[in-house]
């Protein structure tokens, strides 16, 4: 492209040339007036020196034109996933970029949404975001328009009166069929905290969106508590319901509501929804009996105590019944031992009962330990704290509390120094695993002195006293747990006895286990995201972890080999791209975990519309038309360049204001007056003037 222009270059200051100008004007004018021979010439030689002063030069530039920038903004959110959108789309892409190729003048941008690596920017299609972000380099004078691929689910359409910073269209080719429809299940009022073992209301809705077949207005919808079935309930469709959940532990629990799927429906991926509530314990609580005094009494009252989440009732038998020692009534006691209340009456209010030295005689009716076992079996959790007395004829292991109990007593009791240990079961515990000094050989901690010795254990020894007995057992019976304590030695790690030892950390670990804590169960399955990575926990008393089974949000399964971080414990983290509920599982434990959050409005809606575009793009001068013809082929509108926003579309077609920006590639200036041209236009104009002068 080639521009000629004219400017003015003088050789003298203006004032000089216009008074030149002035004068020859002036000159020329009263030489016309006279009619002087030879007049027109005289003028026109005046003029021409005039204007030689002016030193006129024309200019030429060749220029080029500069590409017109346009952008093809691609959804590749989750819900692009459905239903054959990710062909259609790819398609679409394809075609739109080979018919820009076809128009030197396009500088075609293609820009992908929802490739975040966080998990928190896929839970929304910002198409509008992208386009401002790809024209960030351009001038709004270059900027031919726009075209969105996306499903019409865009959740940052500007206001109506919001402007882009360009002046060119906006189109929106949208992928999915019109005929869509979709159930949908929505949390309408859930808490975030609740207190474990109260009942909770939680509101929920089944939606149905688009043209719904009838027949499907009665739902019945699995309420789920970590995995576990908890109630199956009818609902009606487009109504709001409550359901009463009681959850079962402290800690994260992921309630999760689910319905079947309709035949034909978009997706079954938003047929649940899931709620996080963290379960809080009120204060737990123990109830401990001390038998008579001893020189740790009062370390597990200390310890349960010190924790600002356990409720005690203690009670130390001072005197049995059968002592009569002539002490007076107003000397003994003011408050008798309740044992029907405690025992009968309000036993199941206990979170744990500690037997601290104690052992039978006769405070306690002999039905009572019957009801104490019957209280374990049901869910509750004893701990038996032993001393030689349990190895006697008065022992709690020769009543009907026997059947709960994980050993039988020998009847001998050792005295003699060693060190605790922690067995090859216990390396593998949470609740010995890893106690401080434990891992060295002889344990970095202060020795005890006394072992009962049992036999016929049952559940699991976690720590050993000299010859590898039995020193800590745990076992589960039925519902409940049990922990027994073959020594009575525990305080003189309080005492600091040779450098003392964890007592602080192992009773309060063992207190917790007994009483069901999800951080020290010996056999779990966790799962928590990091990011878009899920990392996988298995806790195991076993040589090896199987594999994990991972379900992603869109049905994918997904085959995870674990890998030992430590004793009892091993790990896998998978990378993924999706956002939502992830099923893990096993061959024994199964667990849910939730990537992003967990009321996405991705996952909202999930059926393609051009409601949500067409207004705004309207107003953009742009269109918005649907990618799938009757016959369900891909029809993609052929690109025209235009030159104004008039008619920005037609029936097959779509356009692009072309822009006028050019770029300036060299300049060439030529002086009309200068060199030899000039001079010969100056002297033929003098010449000419004498000569017919000479007339």
């Amino acid at each position: 492209m080639t521009n000629y222009s004219i400017a003015f270059d003088p050789f003298l200051p203006w004032p000089v040339i216009w008074f030149a100008l002035a004068f020859a004007v002036l000159l020329s004018g009263i030489i016309l007036v006279l009619r002087t021979r030879g007049g027109v010439l005289r003028a026109l030689a005046f003029l021409a020196l005039a204007v030689a002063l002016a030193n006129p030069v024309i200019s030429q530039e060749d220029r080029t034109a500069l590409p017109t920038s346009v952008a093809i903004i691609v959804d590749q959110s989750q819900s692009q996933r459905l239903d054959g959108r990710t062909d259609t789309t790819e398609q679409t892409v394809e075609r739109l970029t080979a018919n820009f190729e076809r128009y030197d003048q396009f500088d075609v941008r293609v820009i992908e949404t929802a490739r975040a690596e966080n998990a928190d920017a896929q839970t929304q299609t910002r198409l509008f975001e992208a386009l401002r972000s790809v024209f960030r380099d351009v001038p709004p004078s270059r900027i031919g328009g726009a075209v969105f691929v996306t499903d019409g689910q865009v959740h940052d359409v500007p206001n109506i009166n919001e402007a882009l910073g360009f002046d060119a269209p906006v189109h929106a080719l949208i992928t999915g069929r019109p005929d869509e429809y979709d159930r949908k299940m929505q949390l309408v009022e859930a808490p975030r905290f609740a207190i474990v073992g109260d009942p909770v209301q939680v509101s929920y809705r089944v939606e149905h969106q688009g043209d719904v077949p009838a027949g499907n207005e009665s739902v019945e919808v699995s309420i789920y508590r970590n995995g576990e079935l908890l109630a199956v309930e009818q609902a009606l469709a487009n109504e709001t319901f409550e359901a009463e959940i009681e959850l079962d532990r402290s800690g994260k629990n992921i309630i999760e509501f689910a319905t079947d799927e309709i035949d034909g429906e978009l997706t079954g991926n938003n047929n649940r929804a899931v709620v996080r509530i963290e379960g809080i314990r009120e204060n737990l609580r123990v109830l401990l009996v001390s038998g008579e005094p001893h020189s740790g009494e009062r370390t597990w009252r200390n310890l349960l105590k010190s924790d600002a989440s356990v409720d005690l009732v203690h009670f130390t038998i001072l005197r049995p019944p059968e002592k009569q020692d002539g002490t007076p009534i107003n000397e003994l006691s003011l408050i008798a031992f309740p044992t029907r209340e405690l025992f009968v009456e309000r036993i199941e209010d206990f979170d744990l009962i500690v037997f601290d030295r104690y052992q039978n005689r006769n405070v306690l009716p002999v039905l009572y330990y019957d009801y104490i076992a019957e209280y374990v079996r049901n869910g509750g959790a004893l701990l038996i704290a032993a001393g030689g007395e349990y190895a006697g004829d008065s022992s709690v292991a020769r009543t009907p509390l026997f059947s709960a109990l994980p050993a039988v007593p020998t009847g001998q009791v050792q005295m003699a120094g060693y060190y605790p240990r922690i067995s090859d079961d216990g390396k593998r515990h949470p609740v010995t695993r890893d106690l401080p000094g434990g891992a060295s050989e002889p344990p970095n901690w202060g020795r005890w002195f006394r072992t009962v010795d049992v036999q016929d254990v049952e559940g699991t020894t976690i720590m050993q006293a000299a010859n590898q007995k039995p020193l800590l057992v745990l076992d589960e019976y039925e519902e409940g747990r049990v922990g027994l304590m073959l020594s009575d030695h525990g305080w003189l790690w309080a005492r600091g006895f040779e450098g003392g030892g964890p007592h602080v950390n192992l009773y309060r670990r063992l207190a917790h286990w007994l009483m069901k804590e999800p951080d020290l169960e010996a056999e779990a399955l966790r799962a928590e995201p990091d990011g878009q990575t899920l990392k996988v926990t298995r806790q195991t008393m076993a040589d090896a972890a199987d594999p994990v089974t991972i379900i992603a949000p869109d049905g994918q399964e997904i085959i995870l080999e674990l890998q030992k971080t430590d004793e009892g414990l091993f790990e896998g983290s998978y990378e993924t791209g999706q956002i939502g509920l992830f099923e893990i599982s096993d061959a024994t434990q199964s667990t849910l975990s939730h990537i992003g959050p967990i009321d996405a409005p991705e996952f909202r809606d999930m059926i393609s519309t051009t409601g949500i575009l067409e207004p705004y793009l309207n107003e953009a001068r742009g269109d918005t038309r649907r990618l799938l013809n009757d016959n369900g082929d891909i029809s993609v509108p052929n690109i025209l360049p235009i030159r104004s926003n008039v008619e920005t579309a037609g029936r097959d077609w779509i356009g692009f204001k072309m822009t006028q920006e050019t770029e300036l590639r060299g300049i060439n200036r030529q002086g009309v007056f200068a060199g030899f041209l000039g001079l010969a236009l100056l002297l033929l104009a003098f010449s000419a003037m004498w000569y017919r002068e000479g007339k």
